[in-house]
């Protein structure tokens, strides 16, 4: 199916940022992307509009009762020029699972990723060109309705705004320190931490801000039950290399299913390096690096596509992984995965589009 959505043009365009100092998330471009829902109509009204703020009523049910989604991939500009997307249908699938968990009345198959295209193709100026940079899309819906109750809302906001951005950790590849949470739960199989919802990185905040305070970067998460196996690294999807296998969590329902995880996955399945994912304990994990097998920790997600990790605290007890220097297979896949989605290694999976 292939839409058609007008534009109106913005007749106060912004300067460019610094390529050479963006931070992640603070800047935005000149257009974004609206689209009307309710009962009578269903999903209509898409448009290209000027970035500008929303109006919506106090009573809207997404302040009162959280409904609403959300998406994340990038573009990337290829060294011959070329705009590049990857694996938009992905997310368009993921954005769908989202929907139909929270009583949003989902898009249409292919709807958000020909969005996501007609707006990066009106932005493309914006996505900037230099090492570890990209243009960050975030689609997101949210419920419009005014009223005070506990239902689904009958009319919702579909919208996708798009940022250039330097690397998500100021450090870039640099090994983050990473504090390790047994009290506070994030998820459980049969909630929503299998999804894309804001009140899923909420229930983070206070354990985030405890860690910063305590000098890391970030929180791996403990499955919500026995507080015993290890699940994410804040947004991201974990990875453990323990005597020659790479092990992350299953998806059992608690964590998100990554599209850098699954990408990952099949890089080293491609590799023919053992994989496995399962669960594991974080005492395995620790009685593996009093044995000396504790090899590599690292993090996966849109936003920082690999991140090493180079310390971790259980119980206030800290261990230095690799030394506290970035693994070669943590590299090997930056490299890899990074080298496709900007076009400057060939692509055998078929996961870039150009728009």
């Amino acid at each position: 199916m292939h839409y058609q959505f007008p534009v109106t043009k913005t007749t106060a365009p912004k300067a460019k940022p610094d390529p050479e100092h963006l931070n992640f998330g603070t800047v935005f471009t000149d257009h974004m992307f609206l689209m009307d829902y309710n009962i009578e109509k269903g999903w209509h009204k898409g448009r290209i509009v000027p970035y500008g703020p929303l109006s919506l009523d106090p009573a809207a049910a997404v302040f009162h009762y959280a409904q609403e989604m959300f998406e994340g991939l990038k573009g990337y500009r290829s060294p011959h020029g070329k705009t590049l997307l990857f694996r938009p249908d992905m997310n368009d699938k993921r954005a769908i699972s989202s929907c139909e968990r929270l009583c949003i009345p989902p898009l249409p198959q292919g709807l958000m990723t020909e969005a996501v295209k007609a707006l990066v193709d009106q932005e493309r100026d914006w996505i900037p060109a230099q090492e570890g940079t990209s243009l960050y899309i975030r689609p997101f819906i949210i419920a419009t309705e005014p009223f005070i109750g506990v239902r689904a809302s009958h009319q919702y906001l579909f919208a996708i705004i798009l940022s250039p951005v330097g690397p998500y950790y100021k450090g870039g590849l640099a090994p983050t320190k990473i504090y390790v949470e047994d009290h506070y739960v994030r998820s459980v199989s049969g909630g929503t931490g299998e999804i894309k919802a804001g009140g899923n990185y909420a229930v983070g905040l206070k354990t985030e801000h405890e860690a910063y305070e305590k000098g890391y970067s970030q929180v791996l998460w403990l499955d919500g039950i026995e507080r015993k196996y290890v699940e994410e690294i804040g947004t991201s999807n974990a990875f453990f290399v323990i005597d020659g296998e790479v092990i992350t969590s299953p998806l059992t329902g608690s964590i998100l299913p990554g599209i850098t995880r699954d990408s990952v996955l099949t890089l080293l399945r491609e590799w023919g390096l053992k994989v496995s994912e399962r669960k594991l304990s974080i005492q395995e994990v620790y009685d593996a690096f009093d044995q000396g097998k504790l090899e590599e920790v690292f993090a996966s997600g849109t936003a920082a596509v690999i991140s090493p990790v180079g310390e971790l605290c259980w119980k206030d007890r800290k261990v230095s992984i690799n030394g506290g220097n970035i693994g070669s297979l943590s590299q090997k896949i930056y490299d890899e995965l990074t080298g496709i989605q900007s076009g400057k290694k060939a692509d055998p999976f078929g996961w870039v589009v150009e728009v």
